[in-house]
């Protein structure tokens, strides 16, 4: 009997982290040749900063976010998640989406648009009935914040289409704090797990009640006030109390032992870029810095390191590997993104008059740490699990 070689869609995080992965490098070559090099890609009836914004949320964020959730759903409930054909559709959805977005003319918008939101709901529904069959209400918080990014995406596309003012940004921003919410919610789940079972000593890690609560309520009021309404000091105050709270989260999770292990320390300076985001939020208010660099703290460093650390270990768990045992070139290329976040954020702080070349930069730290993850990960993700297991 023949073995099969290829086990592309047989779980939700296989086609949509490699997709993601690939993407990620497509996107920001196309993002180089628009912004860095004024080369005209862009479709003219988009502005190009929207398209960028949308693409690394929408398309990017959400695709590791599809592959996760679909994974970490049949974990939960014990429930077969989405695979083979109907994956295969899901995934054409996504992809259909990408590629219009960048065909001229208004039947192509419109046709991408639809593509997009059918995309967002098809998923949301391959998580809600699993979790509705197997009664487990307190995961739909998590897969609620789907049908949010739905909304958002909706909100966005009439904007395109003229019919919301400003509907561009408010979809923007509706993405960008649902991906934080997921990663702020996720991460208080699992990394306090990762860090005692994985740093090779008995260690029991810091967690406070009060943290937890305060910090969901001032991030929900911090979201609505930055994305809705024009109360910059309000919005302000609320992100320093989020950076104190979080610093408080983060400083409760610290041991030495996490610095050895990339797959630790790769998702420890992800969180502590996400504080720094809201630093600079409170910053940008206080002293006048620009806020895209808040924006990009919470994406480059936050959301693009966490989201590689943890495409690095659900792959690796997922198709029978070790943990222990991840690929050597991991380190560098989370320290490549991490450079690439640095010279984003923080080096615009210093030497202003060099904004265009420090974004430069940053993109080819960027397109050089996913492709070298897409050339070692490819093959994890395209083969059958290595113990044989089926998924």
């Amino acid at each position: 009997m023949q073995i099969s070689t290829f086990a592309l869609f047989r779980l939700g995080f296989r086609p949509f982290f490699l997709v993601a992965i690939l993407f990620s490098v497509i996107a920001m070559c196309i993002w180089m040749m628009q912004l860095t090099f004024s080369i005209k890609v862009l479709p003219s009836g988009i502005t190009p900063i929207f398209w960028h914004a949308h693409e690394m949320i929408y398309g990017y964020a959400l695709a590791v976010v599809a592959g996760f959730l679909l994974t970490a759903v049949r974990n939960w409930t014990r429930i077969q998640t989405i695979h083979g054909l109907p994956l295969q559709l899901l995934l054409l959805f996504w992809v259909l989406a990408r590629i219009i977005s960048l065909i001229p003319g208004p039947n192509a918008l419109i046709a991408g648009i639809i593509m997009d939101n059918i995309f967002i709901a098809s998923l949301s529904l391959a998580l809600t009935i699993p979790v509705v069959r197997a009664k487990l209400w307190k995961n739909m918080s998590v897969v609620s914040k789907i049908y949010f990014l739905l909304i958002g995406n909706i909100i966005y596309s009439l904007g395109l289409l003229g019919m919301f003012s400003g509907g561009e940004r408010i979809g923007i921003y509706i993405g960008l704090y649902m991906i934080l919410s997921l990663i702020l919610v996720l991460s208080r789940r699992v990394m306090p797990m990762f860090i005692e079972g994985g740093v090779g000593y008995a260690v029991s890690l810091k967690n406070h009640l009060w943290v937890d609560i305060s910090g969901f309520l001032l991030f929900l009021t911090f979201a609505v006030s930055d994305t809705f309404f024009t109360f910059p000091a309000l919005t302000a105050w609320l992100a320093a109390a989020l950076f104190v709270l979080h610093c408080i989260r983060l400083w409760g999770w610290h041991t030495h032992g996490i610095w050895d292990k990339p797959l630790l320390w790769v998702l420890y300076l992800a969180y502590a870029w996400i504080i720094l985001g809201f630093g600079l939020k409170f910053t940008a208010f206080i002293a006048g810095i620009p806020p895209s660099l808040a924006v990009h703290a919470f994406t480059v460093g936050g959301i693009g390191m966490m989201t590689l650390g943890m495409m690095s270990r659900v792959s690796l768990g997922h198709t029978g590997r070790s943990i222990m045992q991840a690929p050597s070139e991991l380190g560098p290329i989370f320290f490549m993104l991490f450079l690439g976040a640095l010279v984003r954020v923080v080096f615009p702080l210093a030497f202003a008059g060099h904004y265009l070349l420090w974004i430069g930069i940053s993109q080819v730290f960027w397109i050089g740490a996913f492709s070298l993850f897409l050339y070692i990960y490819a093959p994890i993700l395209i083969r059958p699990r290595i113990d044989g297991q089926w998924g």
